[in-house]
């Protein structure tokens, strides 16, 4: 087994992860960071990008992450290609095994293994996505101005991307599977409210439809088959644009019983921080956060999460030589 030490390690390479290897490299801590499977995260299946700053024109997500990237190589961090197998933060320094049998080390160790939307686990949902597919209103949102869209789902979630997309699009239709939503009653009494978001009860998406044309036309949805969940009933309807808004799920299967965790399952750091309970060890992105999920916050998290480890590794030498 190879083995291997860095001040700092990370873990994940969406905007959290390669923001902190940009810090911590600048800070000359010589960072290691292991991309695991989906390197650059979800903006990888992500289209045209138009809320991240510094860019007047649209940009593709899967390049906004690989000039990321660049970026952190060129500034000296190492960029890994492997996956983190188990991480042990009972010792010091950490101990974080790989899938390619490498065992690395690390005084600090940031975690930006990021989150995934849930889907609904259709194939047309996969051949749609990034192309009237979608998991995120706010970054999606805008190209639907004027046009119909749809939010399957029942909770906070669903509730919210429905009132976001009510102040652009002509109509919103919120198809849940139950009669009731789990959102809180505030939310609910504020889309009963808005004129042109209607409910759709006791029904799921039994399949996506749309053009699937040739390269390098992309393809489009054109409408919904929709199960009716207490008849079977099978209806069709026509949109533009798909939000699932069921929920998303943050990758902390590494980190179960080994960090503090949120309710909602989310990596608990302390307030306006990324400190998390375990000394030496820094939580970024979308991990953590459960409330924004936004290239640009993600990006900030990773920011002050490779400042806070710098100040980390500074104090326990300090503390070292004060000892010796």
């Amino acid at each position: 087994m190879t083995a291997k030490h860095a001040p700092v390690l990370i873990i994940g390479s969406g905007p959290a992860g390669y923001t902190a290897a940009i810090y911590a490299a600048r800070a000359m801590l010589e960072p290691v960071l292991i991309s695991g499977m989906q390197q650059g995260g979800q903006l990888t299946i992500t289209t045209d990008v138009e809320n991240y700053p510094g860019f007047a024109d649209p940009i593709q997500g899967p390049w906004l992450m690989e000039q990321m990237l660049k970026q952190a190589e060129h500034v000296g961090a190492e960029i890994v290609t492997d996956l983190v197998t188990s991480v042990d933060l009972d010792v010091r320094p950490f101990r974080i095994s790989t899938d390619s049998g490498t065992e690395y080390t690390c005084d600090a160790l940031i975690v930006a293994t990021g989150a995934q939307a849930k889907w609904l686990g259709l194939p047309s949902e996969q051949t749609f996505m990034g192309f009237g597919v979608s998991a995120c209103a706010t970054c999606d949102g805008f190209f639907y101005r004027g046009k119909d869209v749809v939010v399957v789902g029942g909770g906070n979630t669903a509730v919210e991307e429905a009132l976001y997309l009510a102040n652009l699009a002509k109509s919103v239709t919120v198809v849940h599977r139950r009669d009731e939503f789990r959102a809180e009653r505030i939310l609910q009494d504020r889309l009963f409210k808005k004129d042109n978001i209607k409910v759709l009860w006791d029904h799921q998406v039994d399949e996506i439809v749309g053009d699937v044309r040739k390269a390098p036309l992309p393809p489009s949805v054109t409408g919904l088959r929709l199960k009716n969940t207490k008849t079977g009933e099978v209806t069709e309807m026509s949109t533009d644009g798909l939000f699932v808004a069921i929920g998303h799920a943050p990758a902390v299967e590494l980190f179960a019983g080994k960090l503090k965790q949120k309710p909602n399952g989310y990596l608990w750091t302390a307030p306006d921080s990324t400190v998390t309970d375990v000394p030496g060890v820094f939580a970024a992105g979308d991990v953590t956060d459960d409330i924004y999920r936004q290239a640009v916050t993600a990006a900030g998290l990773g920011c002050m999460a490779a400042l806070e480890a710098e100040r980390y590794i500074a104090e326990m030498e300090a503390h070292r030589e004060a000892a010796e």
